[in-house]
């Protein structure tokens, strides 16, 4: 029998899941990037590395908290969708920063709606996880 906190669990696993595989395609596209410039370390200066480093780095930087607060969620009782919500609002948003970053150069509307999302996202985890350990 699946109780509810199972549901926001595998919510949670999910969402994890996809930004982890979302990790994997960004270091992958890091490693070429480094192999097809001969750069063994760092960005060699190349813009298109940097732009693909950064755009790893970032998701790495606001996936992880992202990921442990869903993870939080599911353990503190709240609802599948709260975790569904959080997960779907924080991937959506970095793979559109992720864009913005790696096919525009300068400041770019992805990276701006990017953020927003993501920020969206960690900001209800923190609220609900807030209200969850009062309540």
């Amino acid at each position: 029998m699946t109780t509810p906190l199972m549901y926001a669990a595998q919510a949670a696993a999910l969402w994890s899941g996809l930004l982890i595989l979302m990790m994997l395609v960004l270091s992958g596209i890091v490693v070429s990037g480094r192999r097809k410039h001969m750069v063994s370390f760092g960005d060699g200066g190349n813009s298109d590395l940097m732009a693909a480093s950064r755009a790893f780095g970032n998701l790495v930087e606001y996936a992880t908290p992202g990921m442990i607060a869903m993870l939080l969620l599911a353990a503190v009782g709240a609802p599948a969708w709260m975790v569904h919500g959080v997960g779907a609002t924080l991937l959506v948003g970095r793979v559109v920063h992720a864009l913005g970053l790696l096919f525009q150069t300068g400041p770019s509307l992805g990276r701006v709606i990017g953020m927003l999302l993501t920020w969206v996202a960690l900001l209800t985890a923190a609220v609900g996880l807030i209200a969850f350990a009062v309540v």
